[in-house]
């Protein structure tokens, strides 16, 4: 019998030869697991979180509030929700040497400091320290265990070794780890008899100067920390920012007149879920058309023309470079899996645009080193981007020009609209701002201020609650606030991921702009939809039917990163399990060039291939379907692949993607394990094979 005729409703069309159940493998919740994002790690984070709990949580239990049964119900009801599909405060063990050695003796160096609290005993260090890696060539792949016909480990000697190479060697010409590189086979050699040890430890190491020569266009990161006591300044309120004090002080001024009470700010404990019944503080009446009817009148627009010119004069936005996007593909901003090692995998498969992950403008003028880390950029990454998110005009405007300042190598800066997260939402930034056209109005007017001729873009969502999209209102707006292109997720803050993308409102959005474009003879801006991009025909039937420039792709890239070739190539690629393997093994490669090739940046990388596996495993291959083109939410049952290769990269256990980064980063340290966002992936239950 045809696998199609034994599979229920909504199950991926699994060849019946393939099939190990015809039940389906629990669904993976990714509203639930993106509950705890960057953002919610970090610090400001945190506190806000403290803030937004529930006011009498630490009274006496005779000053709590009485719950009836049905409340107290309910109450445990909306907890396990709360709770369902992800590991809450992950934890991950970092990797030490045995022996901390300071750096500079790593490095063949003499240590200046008289108080160093590291070893430098650099041939203990050698002694004590864990055996070098190999990693596997791409013609070493195999499609059955092992998986590589030379396994990752070598023998403890640190000698120069067939098939060793150091990632960043190769690529830097130098490596910064020096002796605490595991992969120091691939970039020493031995001093022979009679010549000079000055380190006594019978190695020295090598340099490469034309391929260093070479890198610093080719392969340096961009956009790293340059500027003595940048952070230090942030810290201490010193850093100036002129023109952002300069806009900021404008807004002052109008605030003293009556028209900037229409619209208040609400406080943070105020702004209510989208799953709540409680209409936003920010809405009239209740009306959601009220609100965009307001904002519309030539009397309020006013509020958002820029001060008059000084001697030091902005670019108007008219007079920023236009960015001709029409027709490329953009890989989105993803949380954690979308870092700069991923980013560079994509752009090998075709990817023209890409932008950092969001971070928090607060974070950035309160020197978090994590958010700063967010803009790095690789060169081979064509167009880049920022993606920053706030809830006021003064940290966004201000984060701005900081970045501007300090990040010359940037595309653009993107103001995230649509982050649907409660910890971003509640404090009013993300998707709350689409309820707040002009405090939006005021942080893009300011940021095309401080960026100079650095373009400032947007990503919305269709709005905050279902059966109320207003992103239709905002497009008219954009070419006055200077918008240089604009990005719509098909779907509202309410719907998170559960729904399918909402093309025809993406088409009505594309139909107001290009009118209100039309009718003013301004230059047509990019917009871009967002939503269930998986494959290449799905793609560009977005494309043809909605009338975008182009299609922000997002879960379809954490999925199958190689689907930027597809597009670019409109076919349907039944990647290989070899090829497969062969894209981790590069990943893991340029994670150890962007967090390093010591123990610890080793253990990062592993970490983070796996935050990539929690997603690709879920990719189905083509050859094993019953039709051509599968459906992003459709389940897959268990099921077998083609070789045990496949099979073992469909595995949903966690387990099984920590054994596939030992392939090419070598066993994890001892009691070290990978707990996943999705919580279902933490056991092995539900493992196809």
């Amino acid at each position: 019998m045809a696998a199609t005729a034994t599979l229920a409703s909504g199950n991926a069309p699994i060849k019946a030869e393939y099939l190990i159940s015809s039940k389906a493998v629990e669904i993976v919740d990714d509203d639930a697991a993106e509950g705890s994002t960057n953002p919610a790690t970090s610090e400001q984070a945190d506190l806000s979180k403290r803030e937004l709990e529930e006011d009498g949580e630490d009274d006496p239990p005779a000053k709590r509030q009485k719950l009836s049964g049905s409340q107290k119900r309910k109450l445990a009801k909306e907890e396990r929700k709360a709770k369902r599909g992800q590991n809450k405060g992950r934890r991950f063990k970092k990797a030490h040497d045995e022996v901390n050695l300071c750096w500079n003796a790593g490095r063949g160096m003499k240590c200046e400091k008289n108080d160093c609290r590291f070893s430098h005993d650099l041939k203990g260090y050698l002694d004590t320290k864990v055996a070098d890696i190999r990693i596997p060539h791409k013609e070493e792949l195999l499609a059955h265990p092992p998986f590589a016909s030379i396994p990752a480990e070598v023998p403890d000697d640190h000698i120069p070794r067939e098939g060793v190479f150091c990632p960043e060697f190769r690529e830097l010409g130098e490596c910064r780890y020096a002796f605490k590189c595991r992969f120091l086979a691939g970039h020493s050699e031995p001093v022979l008899d009679g010549e000079e040890d000055p380190l006594g430890v019978g190695l020295r190491l090598l340099y490469d100067a034309e391929q260093a020569a070479l890198a610093k266009n080719k392969f340096q990161e961009l956009n790293r920390l340059t500027s003595a006591g940048l952070l230090k300044d942030l810290r201490t309120r010193k850093y100036p920012t002129p023109k952002a004090d300069e806009y900021l002080a404008y807004l002052a001024t109008q605030r003293e007149e009556p028209l900037a009470a229409a619209e208040p700010e609400a406080p943070t404990a105020r702004i209510s879920s989208a799953d709540d019944n409680v209409s936003d503080p920010q809405r009239t009446n209740g009306d959601q058309s009220s609100l965009g009817e307001r904002v519309e009148t030539p009397e309020r627009r006013t509020k958002h023309e820029e001060p008059q010119d000084t001697s030091d004069v902005p670019l108007r936005p008219v007079e920023k470079p236009r960015l001709h996007w029409k027709g490329m593909t953009y890989l989105a901003p993803l949380t954690t899996v979308g870092n700069l090692p991923f980013r560079r995998l994509c752009v090998d498969y075709g990817a023209d645009i890409t932008c950092g992950e969001m971070g928090l403008a607060a974070s950035f003028l309160n020197a978090s080193r994590e958010e700063w880390s967010l803009v790095r950029r690789h060169p081979s990454e064509g167009i880049f981007g920022n993606q920053l998110a706030g809830n006021k005009a003064t940290t966004v405007v201000a984060a701005a020009e900081v970045i501007s300042q300090e990040c010359p190598n940037l595309d653009f800066v993107d103001l995230n609209c649509g982050c649907p997260i409660d910890l971003v939402y509640k404090n009013g930034a993300g998707s709350a701002l689409l309820d707040a056209p002009t405090k939006l109005g005021k942080m893009i007017t300011g940021m095309n201020r401080v960026l100079g001729d650095i373009p400032v873009t947007i990503k919305v969502r269709t709005g905050v609650k279902d059966g109320r999209n207003n992103a239709h209102r905002l497009m008219p707006r954009l070419h006055n606030w200077g918008v240089s292109a604009v990005t719509i997720h098909g779907r509202t803050r309410q719907q998170r991921y559960t729904k399918l993308a909402d093309w025809n409102y993406i088409k009505e959005c594309v139909d107001v702009l290009r009118a209100s474009e039309a009718e003013e003879g301004s230059s047509p801006i990019p917009i871009f939809g967002g939503g269930d991009a998986y494959s290449s025909q799905g793609y560009w039937e977005s494309v043809e039917s909605s009338g975008v420039d182009g299609v922000m792709v997002a879960r379809g890239a954490l999925i199958k990163p190689w689907i930027f070739t597809e597009i670019k190539e409109r076919r349907e690629w039944d990647i290989s399990s070899r090829e497969r393997l062969d894209s981790i093994r590069q990943l893991c490669e340029y994670g150890l060039t962007h967090w390093g090739t010591d123990t610890a940046g080793v253990n990062t990388t592993r970490r983070y291939v796996c935050e990539a596996l929690s997603f690709q495993h879920r990719y189905i291959p083509l050859g094993l379907l019953e039709r051509p083109i599968g459906v992003l939410n459709e389940r897959a049952p268990a099921y077998r692949g083609r070789d045990e290769l496949e099979t073992l990269l469909a595995s949903a256990d966690s387990k099984k993607w920590v054994e596939i980064s030992s392939i090419f980063l070598g066993p994890p340290p001892d009691h070290w394990d990978f707990q996943p966002k999705h919580r279902s992936n933490s056991t092995s239950e539900e493992a196809n094979g």
